[in-house]
């Protein structure tokens, strides 16, 4: 069994409820939760014409699967502005769309249950491509409004400059 290289005594993978997403240089607030990170390469198949039946595969196009975010409605604008670079309804004509700076490359960071960063995942060139204001409401129900972005993306990768951090032991105190 391959076993966790600094802290040999642990066993267990990472729990999914410790992250943060980081955009412009900052940490963005409230995100309860962030959708897989997917990648599929595309499948080719081909055939020498001396081989008797079978196929050979490649690999073709990789495709990245758009990313979902999600965060309690609060004050902040961060998700709203975002998604209205890509379509401003009253922005006038010309300028609905802003293609300036309308992408963002993210950094998600994934915490151990002491707290301490350990992954963490660039992903690049990201839109919003889907943005949902408000979820429908419902007087009867005991539940927090929650945004969605729908994030489109041109790749990721694990930034290996994310070491795996040596976890603290904590002593009991006798008595």
């Amino acid at each position: 069994m391959v076993q966790f290289t600094v802290n040999a005594q642990r066993f267990d993978p990472y729990r999914n409820f410790k992250f943060r997403v980081k955009w412009d240089g900052r940490y963005v607030a409230g995100i309860s939760k962030v959708g897989a990170l997917k990648r599929t390469t595309e499948v080719v198949k081909h055939r020498d014409g001396g081989d008797p039946s079978s196929s050979r595969k490649s690999p073709g196009r990789s495709e990245y699967d758009a990313i979902q975010l999600e965060r309690g409605v609060t004050h902040d604008l961060d998700f709203e502005q975002w998604a209205n670079k890509v379509w401003h309804y009253t922005a006038g004509l010309g300028s609905e769309t802003s293609l300036k700076d309308f992408r963002k490359d993210l950094i998600l960071e994934v915490y151990n249950e002491a707290g301490q960063l350990a992954l963490a995942y660039k992903i690049y060139r990201c839109w919003v491509s889907e943005y949902q204001a408000m979820p429908d409401l419902d007087a009867n129900a005991n539940a927090v409004a929650i945004q969605h972005l729908k994030l489109e993306n041109e790749g990721w990768e694990r930034d290996v400059d994310v070491k795996e951090p040596t976890e603290p032991s904590f002593v009991v105190p006798a008595g």
